[in-house]
């Protein structure tokens, strides 16, 4: 009986613990990034987390969104293009910044370099690894 309880308790353990960062399908294991966990999403798991990350990302960049006030009064308008990663540390570090003009990039750049430090780097099974996200920045006077 105890054999079969802890039979029991380790194969549900072990499915618990897969589920976070891969899963084993007919012999294949199949590993799965998992998102960095922005400060605040700390006790969501799986794609409750990868949902939270996505939203606090979009809420951060939509709050510090800034149209810097000379390129507004000069109509410079473009898409720019910010390809960052939250390294291993959980830092945010610039890869690239593509589109627009050198004001609007930096204004892009600004708003990236203010995401906090994440509560957890991204995983790729079960190790801290470098993820890539690209943001767009849509600068349009409407003039």
């Amino acid at each position: 009986m105890k054999n079969i309880l802890f039979l029991g308790l380790l194969l549900f353990f072990s499915k618990g613990f897969s589920q976070e960062w891969g899963s084993l399908k007919k012999n294949e294991l199949v590993l799965k990034e998992i998102a960095p966990i922005w400060p605040g999403c700390e006790g969501k798991k799986g794609t409750d987390a990868n949902d939270c990350f996505k939203q606090q990302l979009i809420k951060h960049v939509s709050k510090n969104f800034k149209y810097p006030a000379e390129a507004y009064k000069k109509n410079e308008q473009g898409i720019v293009t910010v390809e960052f990663m939250v390294n291993e540390q959980g830092k945010v570090e610039i890869v690239s910044i593509e589109g627009g003009t050198p004001s609007l990039q930096d204004e892009a750049k600004r708003n990236i370099m203010l995401i906090p430090k994440m509560a957890r780097p991204g995983m790729f099974g079960g190790k801290p690894k470098a993820l890539l996200y690209t943001v767009p920045f849509n600068y349009k006077t409407g003039k």
